[in-house]
Parts: C-alpha cells; structure tokens; sequence
C-alpha cells in the first residue's frame, strides 16, 4: 500500500487521460446502463494495472458485461442493509403515527426514538462497513462472478487478512467518492467528470489493496 497516495494523480500519467474521462463522463449520462459501463471500465483499468501499465483504459460502451456483475453485487449488499434498516424503522413510523392519534405515551414515544436512532445507526454503519469491504467485493466478484462476490464469509476473511490493508484502503475510496462529488460544488454537469475520475481512483486503490492483501496473494 505503499503507493496508494498516487491514487489521487495516477490518471494524469495516461497522455490521453482527459480525452479518456471526458468520454466516459459522457457515457455515466445513460441511466443505470452508464453505471454499469463505468464499473466494467474500472474493472479494465485494473487489468491494465495489474498488467504493470500506468495507462487507463480505452473509453466506450464496451464494457457494460465486465461491470453488471460487481452492479448486481453492490445492489444486493446495498438493498439488504436497506431492508434491515426499514424493518428496524418502520415500527417506529407505525408507534409514533399511532401517539397521533390518540393520547401520548412517554414508553410509546421512548421506543419510537429508540428504533428510529437503531435504525439510522444500521444504516450508517452498515454503508461504512461496506465501504470498507468493497475491495474485497470487487476482487471475489472479478475472480468468481456473483457467487464469488456474494460468499460473505469469504469476503470478510480477505478483508480481516490484512486489516490495515483494508483500513486504508475504505478511507481512501471514502475519499474518492468525495472526489466524485466535488463536480456538483462546481457545476452539476462536472461530477459526471469527477465520478469518471473517481472509478479510476478505486481502480488503482483496489489494485493497492491487491498487492498489499496476503489472501490476494495467495488466491
């Protein structure tokens, strides 16, 4: 992990790098699909990395095989922490829609807070640990398909194998989803650009967090 800084300049390095994300950029403006495409992009920037090239990959519509399968990966971890965060708040909604109605009760409105907090602290810690995991997730799922990344008990092994690999790796991919958000400070079109400069980002911190992970190594 020694290079993982140069996450944030590594792009620069490719000569045709703003070509390559201004394109891409335009190709995250498809619903869903574009996103799709952007992740199998990522995916094809890390096999160039890993092919010992500084260079990001070609920008096109190419590549929305490569990334449906780590989409469809991301959506199921993502809708089962949302589930187990409505399952957790919609009894709240239901307690405190009921005090309403009718004569407040301090043990009613007590347990409405409670599960409201329980359900928002779910949700928080549930996204960061996700976070956290998605090097994990990319690499099974690049490796295996959706089995691959939907084996939980795997995920979490090479996650724990080396847990300052993992640590610096989630705050570093917190970081370029800042990143990927700075273009809506600028201008609202300019964060398709910066989501593009981001995917190349988490291309270079998951190839860190690769060469850095013993389970990597040994797989």
């Amino acid at each position: 992990m020694d290079r993982i800084a140069d996450a944030f300049v590594w792009p620069s390095r490719d000569p045709e790098w703003l070509t390559k994300l201004l394109l891409m950029a335009l190709t995250l403006l498809i619903p869903v699909v574009g996103a799709i495409n952007g992740l199998g992009w990522m995916l094809a920037t890390l096999d160039r990395l890993r092919a010992g090239e500084e260079r990001l990959a070609p920008a096109s519509l190419g590549y929305i095989g490569r990334g449906i399968r780590l989409f469809l990966v991301n959506l199921v971890y993502g809708l089962a922490i949302a589930l187990v965060t409505v399952v957790i708040y919609a009894p709240a909604v239901a307690v405190a829609s009921n005090q309403s109605h009718g004569s407040a009760n301090a043990a009613s409105i007590s347990l409405a807070i409670l599960l409201s907090v329980l359900a928002f602290s779910i949700a928080t810690l549930g996204s960061l640990a996700l976070n956290f995991a998605i090097p994990s997730i990319v690499l099974a799922t690049d490796r295996d398909g959706i089995a691959g990344g939907l084996n939980v008990a795997a995920v979490v092994r090479r996650a724990r194998a080396n847990l300052a690999n993992t640590l610096i790796a989630g705050l570093m991919l917190i970081a370029a989803s800042f990143i990927g958000s700075l273009g809506v400070i600028a201008c609202g079109i300019g964060v398709l650009f910066t989501t593009a400069y981001a995917l190349a980002m988490q291309a270079w911190i998951i190839r860190s967090f690769e060469e850095g992970s013993p389970a990597a190594k040994a797989a």
